[in-house]
């Protein structure tokens, strides 16, 4: 739909079918530059200096709604980082008096959960996506290459404090970047600040569009290997169809697996041959696994005796 504040919709395999809202159009305007960035270097700021008008993106909310009445989520996102708009929490109090059934959904990168007034606002979101990708300032500052304004070591404080408040939805991302924050150093930081946090969900991937910077993607089985340390979190990995490697494991393996760490439908789908499917099907119909919908994702584990 071409209009200036809002895209989509688009089908996302997480969230259903999503309506994007657009927060600082045609410039980039975030308190991180990260490496994997799809969109050109900028420098960053702590403010929008180019603020979109409140009355004409809540219009385009309106539209959107009316065209598209089977909506699933509308996404406030933005050309950055969609927590410096700073009429963010009055124009989030309008669309929920016109939203009906649709829930709302906030992609931010986390640099400022800390402050008060950011998470006051966040609260109000049927969902909450922040990203991860580092714990120690050095990883924050090569990978993410924040703005000086952000302290890092109040930022996985500040994502405890906001789980504790927050009763909706909270989801974790993190984007795994070649030789950067894929060492086990920083992946077991990450196992314990997500123990810290105890989001609902932790979604992890790589680099799948051209990034600004010259940074390599992981593969997907270096993905899964990074997944099996966070067996504690329900954990989806994100990877496109020339990742995929579908394998065999018998019964006895297929068990070890998901005792190990729960599986959802894009793991099955993408991991699994057809035999091997076969098998965890009869496994789910003989109860010996089950399932749980955790944050609008099926998840799949061993049944505890």
């Amino acid at each position: 739909m071409s209009n200036s504040y809002i895209f989509g919709p688009i089908n996302s395999r997480r969230f259903g079918l999503s309506l994007g809202i657009d927060l600082s159009v045609g410039v980039k305007q975030c308190n991180f530059d990260c490496l994997y960035c799809e969109l050109s270097p900028a420098k960053t700021t702590a403010t929008q200096t180019i603020t979109a008008e409140f009355k004409d993106i809540l219009k385009d909310i309106q539209n959107g709604l009316s065209k598209y009445p089977k909506l699933d989520v509308l996404t406030f996102t933005a050309n950055g980082e969609p927590t410096l708009y700073p009429y963010l929490s009055e124009l989030l109090s309008e669309t929920d008096k016109i939203k009906g059934d649709t829930k709302t959904l906030i992609l931010s990168n986390g640099g400022n959960i800390y402050e008060p007034h950011i998470q006051d606002t966040l609260l109000g979101f049927d969902i909450v996506k922040l990203s991860l990708d580092c714990v120690s300032a050095k990883c924050f500052k090569k990978l993410d290459r924040i703005h000086e304004s952000i302290d890092t070591d109040k930022i996985v404080g500040g994502m405890v404090e906001f789980r504790k408040r927050f009763s909706n939805s909270l989801v974790i991302e993190t984007l795994f970047v070649k030789g950067i924050n894929d060492t086990q150093a920083n992946i077991n930081d990450l196992q314990k600040a997500y123990n810290r946090i105890k989001p609902h969900r932790v979604d992890i991937g790589t680099i799948d569009r051209p990034p600004a910077f010259d940074v390599l993607q992981l593969e997907f089985k270096e993905l899964q290997s990074i997944a099996h340390n966070f067996h504690d979190q329900h954990t989806t990995i994100a990877h496109s169809k020339a990742t995929q490697d579908p394998q065999r494991y018998d019964t006895a393996e297929l068990l070890t697996m998901l005792s190990m760490r729960a599986i959802n439908d894009d793991d099955i789908k993408n991991m699994f041959d057809d035999v091997t499917k076969e098998k965890f099907d009869k496994l789910l119909k003989q109860s010996k696994i089950i399932s749980q919908d955790v944050a609008g994702v099926v998840f799949y584990k061993v049944r505890a005796d």
